[in-house]
């Protein structure tokens, strides 16, 4: 299929075609260029949500639920699920629809599970581009569930207009824990499986680290969950909404967006330079000098970037 084709029903809403291009999307296809510059004059409308924080906190039933409220009130809504990546496939090893599988039947909802690949931070590394095809696509929110490896998680906030760290009790203190790598990028907390005794404790700590880190502007919300059962969603949505006034409000959402473009810039120019690097034929030569002390690393470097 043509790319302008491909993109013009991706952007009407075609199901496959947004799956085509987020295939075409994690290969780094070679017509990539030519679809996202094709896709840019769609994006900007949707209102992305990461969801992260530690495993076990009950990401996947949250951003389940969350889908569902969000459905009631009429939005469609996109997921990319990042999930660790397959030792023998390189493909997710979690799949779509045993993530999400009460809300496969549904056309108004999109799920995507997207391998990591030993990407740090837990994100893939074509996140940025498949939020992209989302975003064309006409989803009304985004969201999008990081793999769950803890404080290295941080770089779903160069993706999201809100970042929403989940907590639970009963695994550990999961304040410390977390509070290294991911608490200060959260702009909306949730503690779930709140009906848990410990729960009130999870939230005083919040408190307790908040008041000793005070933030200008905006001071995240703490909110309750137990996601198995729907309650706190609505307070949930509240504080999404809330955080979405403020992002329009103080100018943090053109900033962020900005940041978002930059990184994504950045993230294409490395890819470029790391592809490049591996074709270089004089890599080899310059290598066995160093090794044999006949050059440094530097000048050898120097080298191959002149």
């Amino acid at each position: 299929m043509h790319p302008a084709e491909l993109v013009e029903r991706a952007v009407a809403g075609d199901a496959r075609s947004v799956g085509r291009l987020l295939s075409l999307v994690e290969d780094g296809a070679a017509e990539l260029p030519e679809l996202l510059r094709l896709l840019g004059p769609h994006t900007g409308r949707a209102q992305v949500v990461g969801i992260t924080g530690p495993p076990g906190v009950g990401k996947s039933s949250l951003t389940s639920a969350l889908i569902g409220r969000l459905r009631e009130r009429g939005d469609r809504i996109g997921v990319l699920a990042v999930d660790p990546s397959s030792p023998f496939s390189g493909g997710a090893l979690l799949g779509d629809r045993i993530r999400m599988s009460e809300h496969g039947a549904d056309p108004g909802v999109f799920v995507r599970s997207m391998a990591s690949r030993g990407h740090l931070g837990g994100m893939a590394a074509a996140a940025p581009q498949a939020l992209r095809v989302l975003d064309a696509a006409g989803f009304d929110v985004v969201l999008i569930e990081t793999v769950g490896v803890g404080q290295s998680e941080v770089d779903v906030v160069s993706l999201a207009d809100t970042t929403v760290v989940l907590l639970a009790p009963g695994l550990g203190d999961s304040v410390q824990a977390a509070k290294a790598g991911i608490l200060e990028i959260a702009d909306v907390f949730v503690v779930n499986k709140a009906d848990r005794p410990d729960a009130g404790e999870v939230s005083r700590q919040l408190r307790h680290l908040q008041a000793m880190a005070p933030r200008s502007g905006w001071t995240p919300p703490i909110v309750k969950t137990v996601a198995t059962e729907g309650r706190g969603l609505d307070e949930l949505l509240a504080a999404l909404a809330e955080h979405a006034a403020f992002l329009v409000s103080s100018g943090e959402g053109v900033r962020r967006r900005q940041a978002r473009a930059r990184h994504e810039i950045e993230a294409i120019v490395a890819d470029t330079v790391r592809r490049r690097l591996a074709a270089d034929q004089r890599l080899p030569a310059l290598a066995e000098a160093v090794a044999a002390g006949d050059t440094d690393a530097y000048a050898a470097a120097g080298k191959v970037l002149n």
